[in-house]
Parts: structure tokens; sequence; C-alpha cells
């Protein structure tokens, strides 16, 4: 059987990558990426803690963790189509400021 440390070397090593990708990365789509690999690595931290405690209670969060990144997937899937077809780029030195006009 997998050991408790197996587990939360792999969550941490999965929450590491995430955090890399979004400082390191220029990319909106791949930032989105990384965030979401973040939010695996916290899920399977927690429903790891759950099995070796024999509580649900973590992996009820991890549901909801599930579920709130399902829905946060359409939300920003929608954005980054929305800013992609108004600058023609992902890139995120062109989304400098939310506040300029469209003639910026």
């Amino acid at each position: 059987m997998i050991s408790l440390t197996s587990y939360a070397f792999v969550s941490m090593i999965l929450f590491s990558i995430g955090v890399i990708g979004v400082i390191a990365r220029r990319n909106i789509f791949v930032i989105y990426m990384s965030i979401e690999l973040m939010l695996n690595g916290i899920t399977l931290f927690f429903v790891t803690f759950a099995r070796y405690h024999f509580s649900l209670d973590a992996q009820i969060i991890s549901i909801l963790v599930i579920a709130i990144a399902a829905a946060e997937a359409a939300i920003f899937l929608s954005v980054i189509i929305l800013l992609f077809r108004s600058k023609k780029s992902l890139d995120t030195d062109v989304f400098n400021t939310l506040t300029q006009g469209e003639n910026s």
C-alpha cells in the first residue's frame, strides 16, 4: 500500500508546478491551467488526509473544490475568449490594466 507521505509528496509537487506556472508564464491560458493544477494538488491532499483519518469531511470539501473548479472553468474560458477577441493575443503584457479604454 502506498504511504501517506507518497500522496502528500505528489500533491506538493502538483501544487509547486502550478505555482511555478503562474509565476513564470505569460500566456493567460497557461496561467489558467496552472491554477487548475494547484487546485488538483490541494484536492489530492484533502482526499489523502481524509482517507488516513477515516473522515468524510475533507472528501466533501474536495468535491466542493471540484465543483467550484468546474464553474470557474466555464467562466474563465469565456473571459479568455472575450479577451482574445478584443486584443488578438493571450499574452499578459497586453492586458496591463482593466481601466484603460478601447482606444489604448
